[in-house]
């Protein structure tokens, strides 16, 4: 059962950049966006992870952690990470846990059978643990509305 808006938020254990597991309810207290992305090194999540990157200082007037989740190593989002100096943590979900728990998993990207990556996703989870915003691309290639996510972010506060 996919983690719907009303509902508490799957907590998570992965590893960001650094190798360091990281958890949701370490930002219990905060809203957390959790912005899932296809794969690193695409041109879509290169634009929306840049987009988010360019808004951290809204999201942190608003009290909100934003975290960037994709199916690659921690060794690759931290490379990614760095050529477009990503200012939020990357979270690795090598074994599918919290794409699985969070149903946004895509099958098949890029016409991989076999291979699953994270369908592009933004998940909006208010300080107490609580989904209050969701939105799935119809497609990995479209974004999401930037002013909608800041605006349930805002509706947090």
């Amino acid at each position: 059962m996919p983690a719907e808006v009303g509902q508490p938020a799957p907590d998570f254990s992965l590893y960001d950049t650094d190798r360091n597991v990281r958890t949701l309810q370490e930002f219990r207290g905060k809203t957390v966006v959790l912005a899932f992305f296809p794969g690193a090194f695409t041109g879509v999540c290169t634009t929306e992870a840049c987009t988010l990157r360019d808004s951290i200082s809204e999201f942190d007037g608003m009290n909100a952690q934003v975290l960037g989740i994709t199916v690659d190593g921690p060794f690759a989002q931290k490379e990614w990470s760095t050529q477009n100096s990503v200012n939020y943590p990357f979270l690795s979900d090598f074994n599918r846990q919290a794409v699985n728990a969070y149903d946004v998993a895509l099958p098949g990207l890029a016409g991989m059978e076999g291979y699953v990556a994270a369908n592009r996703a933004v998940i909006v989870v208010d300080p107490q643990g609580t989904v209050q915003y969701r939105w799935t691309a119809p497609a990995p290639v479209n974004e999401p509305d930037y002013a909608e996510v800041k605006a349930a972010v805002q509706s947090c506060a």
